[in-house]
């Protein structure tokens, strides 16, 4: 950022320096005056050339900034979406686990109390009296 307000502090005085050396050198002219205006307009049209290709080639490197800009935010774009997918997925495996093991002591009780009522049954059911031991 201070680089930044250091090169338009630059560009700033530069033009300062240009205005002044300008009339400087209006000042202390050796030639006439209508060669020295003639003069001023070339170096004025040559200083507004230079400003416009040094604002053309600001323009381009900020079009290039941008569009790394753009590249990169896409390239972290698209990391996030596959650690979303990835986080989804194993979110969805945990919870297909999960359903699988509740299934599974479900099954596993439900057995259970089946044999249990089956045991009471046949128990029940059954002429021989059951001893204690």
């Amino acid at each position: 950022m201070a680089d930044n307000e250091s090169s338009i502090g630059g560009f700033g005085w530069f033009l300062a320096g240009l205005g002044l050396g300008a009339l400087v050198g209006v000042l202390y002219a050796p030639k006439a005056g209508k060669e020295t205006r003639e003069e001023l307009v070339a170096r004025s049209l040559e200083a507004r050339d230079r400003a416009n290709e040094l604002y053309n080639q600001g323009l381009e490197q900020a079009g290039e900034y941008v569009r790394q800009g753009k590249q990169v935010a896409g390239q972290y774009v698209d990391k996030s979406k596959d650690y979303y997918d990835k986080g989804r997925t194993q979110w969805s495996q945990y919870v297909d686990k999960g359903k699988d093991l509740v299934q599974t002591h479900v099954d596993a009780a439900s057995a259970a109390v089946e044999a249990g009522k089956d045991a009471y049954i046949k128990t029940a059911t059954s002429s021989d009296p059951v001893e204690n031991s």
